[in-house]
């Protein structure tokens, strides 16, 4: 019992870290749109996450051979990811990257719920709902905060909601990464389909330019946004994901928004606003109340 206690205690550090290395991806990636196109800058990011993924693998000793059944997951969760990455840089590119995080934030959680619940044909459980409450909620003051009266279709932000909607259904095949072997391993396949499904759209001129830059701003965003966000925090994501199901593991995406608030403020001097920290509590309280249980993971 000891033991499974610590094990959801891991989790929920693992993941709570993952979900501010997320908050401080939305103006890394920003910045790193100025230098290149959304498709190009995705393409460049899963280069550099297979390459670093590769290395942990044969470090961890864990190899890189899974089952043969999970092709079609890893076809699919992939082609997905691919997806999603090409509507999130789209939405950083068009729209404002702090209403967008708040969105897809917000959004992602609520929709995995939903296509949970149709798949699984129950209802959700009183927590649960309580939980998704106040997420709604804390998007809703967050997003408030973050913006100036944006629609919710405006600029980039249709992106952002195509990207949460895809993001949702790819945790769904994600989640059952554990049966065909390491998880891990699943998500360095998942991440090769991805990739190989972004190269043919890949302008290979603007790649000869980018390898020029010099601008070291541009390196360090693109390292910390595919290396440390990627390879790291969202393989322990999707490691999660494994253990908690999509629903649960999505629910932690409340964090975000009032991660990037807290790490602009950190790190670029901005402002933090009262509504802000009340929405990031809210958030915060959402989580608690979806995953109340987590201590019961694995048993």
């Amino acid at each position: 019992m000891k033991q499974k206690q610590i094990s959801g205690n891991v989790l929920v550090i693992g993941m709570c870290i993952s979900m501010f290395l997320w908050g401080l991806s939305w103006p890394s990636g920003k910045i790193l749109t100025q230098f290149c196109s959304p498709i190009n800058f995705a393409a460049y990011r899963y280069i550099i996450v297979v390459a670093t993924l590769l290395p942990i693998l044969l470090f961890m000793k864990t190899g890189i051979s899974i089952k043969k059944g999970a092709a079609p997951s890893i076809l699919i969760s992939g082609i997905l990811l691919a997806v999603y990455s090409f509507l999130f840089f789209m939405g950083l590119k068009k729209g404002a990257a702090g209403a967008g995080g708040v969105l897809v934030t917000t959004l992602n959680p609520i929709m995995a719920y939903i296509i949970g619940i149709i798949i699984s044909k129950r209802l959700p459980l009183r927590n649960e709902v309580i939980g998704l409450l106040l997420g709604i909620l804390a998007g809703v003051i967050l997003l408030y905060s973050n913006s100036k009266s944006y629609s919710i279709l405006d600029g980039g932000n249709i992106y952002f909601l195509f990207a949460s909607f895809t993001w949702a259904l790819m945790s769904k095949f994600t989640s059952g990464a554990s049966k065909y072997g390491s998880s891990f391993v699943f998500s360095f396949w998942q991440y090769l389909v991805t990739l190989l499904c972004l190269l043919p759209l890949v302008d290979f001129r603007e790649f000869g330019e980018v390898v020029k830059i010099k601008d070291t701003i541009f390196w360090l965003n693109l390292f910390f946004s595919s290396a440390i966000v990627t390879t790291l925090a969202t393989t322990v994501y999707f490691f999660t994901t494994t253990k908690l199901g999509a629903e649960k593991a999505s629910s932690f995406l409340f964090l975000v928004p009032f991660a990037a608030a807290i790490s602009s403020w950190l790190f670029l001097g901005e402002k933090l606003l009262l509504n802000t920290a009340i929405g990031g509590v809210l958030g915060i309280l959402a989580v608690y109340f979806i995953n109340r249980k987590i201590r019961l993971v694995g048993k």
